[in-house]
């Protein structure tokens, strides 16, 4: 974290372009007092050097004296969306900088939400059980977090129940990694109410669940179980339907038909069809190219996992250059970074390479699929202790702001929350206890997001 922030609170740090707002600067201990007569100068970061003349004019500026609780307040409004840097000065030397970030209407009724769409516990091939890895994952500063264990719905379902009791900030969505037949390309539900995998009696959710609906639905509601023998006529008559009229030789009908009957089933239950890693080395790529190449310009999908699972450029790195290649054509993919992990702590060395950024209404389930789709989301890669985002620049502009600002302090109440939550889950804690944490978060974000309504 900057040295800056431990010292001063800024806030709000996000606010709407045009509004009149009260920009707070507070001292965060004795050592940081502000005393005496100061100019504060806040300018934009997009107009250049002071070297380029228009830069010239790019200041408002504050004579300010502290307030009675030893803060310096101004008003400032902004012209246009992009990073503003305050500046403060006592006796015509700069003492301190501190950004803000001024938002257009569109993303100024937003929220960032950080969270994974993809990963896996005990339940599957991971290591923690889900309870576990959901406080884990709290505790590295994730909002909001998606259970895909293989083949396997139930255990997003164990992991809300395990907090059911306790009014928590994380946000706990259904889904599994949908492993149906006929086909190798793995798909993520992300969030929906029930489940792809437990359609067909023959799949781990069903039998494991004895074809309970509490094993494989979130509300009670979901369509009828198929046998193996109806699901392969059933994708078989697609196969053979207009669906697949036009694809290639090269392309496999059968798989691609498979993957529009899951991407269509999970939008019935209301989430999030994520197209999954089409780069990883699983002995050779794990989706043929020519599939790769039609699927993704089709998209018959919601959302393109272009981050995510291994930290070696092959994957991660091609699967980027895929979907820029994507948006130099003209189709703009909607896209999610996730770590798939199979263990939640410093001992995977791949528990946190990737995540999304989305930039929501509100924590919520619906709230987060719907922005996700309509693209307000950034892929997050955290390989390497240097950041990378994939997305759109203007929200990767936003997103490296939130980065460097807002996620430091962010994340400091996150991994005492995510604390709480673990001992909370072995009964070395209270609800009430959880329920002090959310108040916290909630308050935080009121704190520094200025939002439009």
């Amino acid at each position: 974290m900057k040295r800056e922030l431990y010292d001063y609170d800024i806030f709000p740090m996000v606010f709407p372009v045009g509004e009149a707002t009260e920009i707070t600067v507070k001292p965060l201990g004795r050592h940081s007092a502000f005393t005496g007569d100061y100019r504060i100068v806040v300018q934009r970061l997009d107009a250049g050097s002071l070297g380029y003349d228009f830069a010239k004019w790019n200041h408002t500026d504050y004579d300010v004296t502290p307030c009675e609780d030893g803060a310096l307040r101004f008003t400032y409004t902004a012209d246009v969306e992009c990073e503003h840097f305050v500046r403060i000065y006592k006796d015509d030397k700069r003492i301190l900088q501190l950004p803000v970030y001024a938002l257009a209407e569109d993303l100024a009724c937003r929220i960032p939400l950080r969270g994974d769409l993809h990963m896996h516990t005990c339940r599957s091939d991971g290591h923690e059980d889900p309870a576990t890895v959901c406080a884990n994952y709290r505790k590295i500063g994730y909002d909001f977090i998606v259970v895909t264990d293989h083949n396997r719905y139930y255990p997003s379902l164990e992991a809300q129940k395990a907090y059911k009791d306790a009014d928590i900030a994380l946000n706990i969505l259904p889904g599994e990694e949908v492993h149906v037949p006929l086909t190798n390309v793995h798909i993520v539900n992300a969030g929906g109410t029930f489940s792809v995998n437990g359609l067909i009696e023959t799949s781990p959710n069903y039998t494991e669940t004895n074809g309970s609906i509490e094993g494989r639905s979130l509300d009670g509601n979901a369509p009828a179980t198929m046998s193996r023998e109806a699901y392969d006529k059933m994708i078989a008559e697609l196969a053979a339907s207009d669906l697949c009229k036009d694809c290639p030789e090269n392309v496999d009908k059968t798989w691609y038909a498979v993957c529009c009957w899951a991407f269509d089933r999970i939008r019935e239950a209301g989430g999030l069809a994520v197209y999954a890693h089409p780069y990883w080395i699983a002995d050779m790529w794990h989706v043929p190219e020519a599939f790769n190449q039609y699927i993704l310009r089709n998209h018959p999908f919601d959302a393109f996992e272009v981050l995510g699972g291994e930290s070696y450029f092959e994957q991660n790195g091609f699967q980027t250059a895929a979907y820029y290649e994507e948006y130099k054509a003209g189709n703009v993919l909607p896209i999610v970074g996730s770590t798939d992990s199979h263990g939640s702590t410093e001992h995977n060395r791949n528990g946190d390479i990737c995540s999304t950024i989305v930039f929501a209404h509100a924590n919520e389930r619906a709230d987060i699929i719907a922005s996700i789709k309509d693209k307000y989301s950034v892929a997050v890669d955290t390989i390497s202790k240097e950041y990378r985002l994939v997305g759109e620049f203007r929200y990767q502009k936003y997103a490296s702001f939130l980065m460097e600002n807002w996620y430091p302090v962010h994340d400091r109440l996150a991994a005492a929350d995510g604390e709480i939550m673990r001992e909370y889950y072995v009964g070395d804690a209270c609800a009430c206890e959880l329920a002090v944490m959310k108040k916290k978060s909630d308050a935080m974000f009121a704190k520094y997001f200025k939002t439009t309504k």
